[in-house]
């Protein structure tokens, strides 16, 4: 049995115009809407097919605000079994904070008669980028944590993880408990279903209050590099433009000389 829990941001959507709130300090996602990283979805997939077949269970946590439960009801309506909304005002918390956060719901778990064998979240948040967390609740839970991970396999208490590094792919073997911290590529994400989406409307999710005191991220402003340069070349008006058409074809080689 594998039981896995696996954690999920709601970060604003990386495919729209990165926008910054008045202060700097965050990306605004109140016009790109929000979602869940493409590291997360990656680490929910692994999550669900670790546990399938095993009788073990997937619990998808957040830490945020009640918006949050939008990225853990997405999560449950891909496979996981139940959720963990752990609320605190995200935008005042760093690294360590969030850490802290998972590492109390971790323990609550534990005191109840859960324990997880893998503890999976994204390489890095796509809003802010930090790459500290899973290092972070590795040491404070005393595991084993590796990065960068595209696939795990787990056999006899132990983990084999794959990753792609500067030289090739990069096998790890850890003992189980441990944390990974996931890069997409490796699996396919997972779309939920009808089913999918009318079971995770009734799944159970458990809400707790971060009883930590926020050390803060430390960030001082966030900056949005300026688009590159484009120049138009205007060829002529009319029939008169047809002669430099044809001259920059062929300069393309899009048409013969």
């Amino acid at each position: 049995m594998t039981n896995v829990l696996v954690c999920v941001k709601r970060v604003p959507d990386p495919t729209g115009e990165v926008v910054l709130t008045d202060d700097g300090l965050r990306v605004d996602g109140r016009y790109a809407g929000y979602t869940t990283s493409p590291h997360e979805e990656a680490a929910v997939a692994l999550a669900v097919s670790l546990a399938e077949g095993t009788e073990g269970v997937v619990t998808v946590l957040s830490v945020g605000s009640s918006d949050s439960l939008e990225q853990v009801r997405t999560a449950l309506s891909v496979g996981a079994t139940d959720g963990i909304l752990v609320e605190a005002d995200v935008d005042l918390l760093g690294p360590v904070d969030v850490a802290d956060a998972i590492t109390q719901a971790v323990r609550a778990r534990e005191a109840a008669g859960t324990t997880y064998d893998l503890v999976l979240l994204g390489n890095d948040a796509a809003d802010t980028g930090d790459f500290q967390v899973g290092v972070r609740l590795a040491y404070a839970l005393d595991r084993p944590v590796a990065a960068g991970i595209q696939t795990v396999e787990v056999a006899d208490g132990r983990a084999t993880l794959r990753g792609e590094g500067p030289d090739g792919t990069e096998v790890f073997d850890v003992e189980l408990p441990a944390v990974v911290t996931v890069l997409e590529g490796g699996v396919s994400p997972r779309y939920p279903s009808v089913m999918g989406r009318m079971r995770a409307k009734k799944a159970p999710v458990e809400t707790i209050a971060w009883a930590g005191t926020a050390a803060g991220s430390g960030r001082q402003a966030l900056t949005v590099p300026e688009a590159p340069p484009s120049q138009v070349t205007v060829l002529g008006e009319g029939a008169a433009a047809a002669p430099a058409l044809v001259a920059v074809l062929r300069e393309l080689g899009v048409v013969s000389r």
